[in-house]
């Protein structure tokens, strides 16, 4: 999934952390929900303005950066 169409950083918007389409919902909060056992139907009906294609591009975006972490040599 090419997660770019989806989050986005603004540094004026929540402290520059990596947020979803530009709105207030950080990609942290995404997956904050989903670890506490939210389902993706439970995290879409109390935001509607999100997508499942948000909730996949927040966890695209999360497994990119750990495997640019993983490649980084010691």
């Amino acid at each position: 999934m090419d997660y770019t169409k989806y989050i986005t950083i603004e540094p004026g918007k929540r402290s520059g952390k990596p947020c979803v389409r530009g709105m207030r919902i950080t990609v942290y909060d995404v997956l904050d929900y989903l670890a506490s056992g939210m389902s993706e139907d439970e995290i879409l009906g109390d935001f509607p303005e999100l997508t499942r294609d948000d909730i996949r591009a927040c966890l695209a975006f999360v497994a990119d950066g750990e495997r640019r972490v993983m490649s980084i040599p010691a």
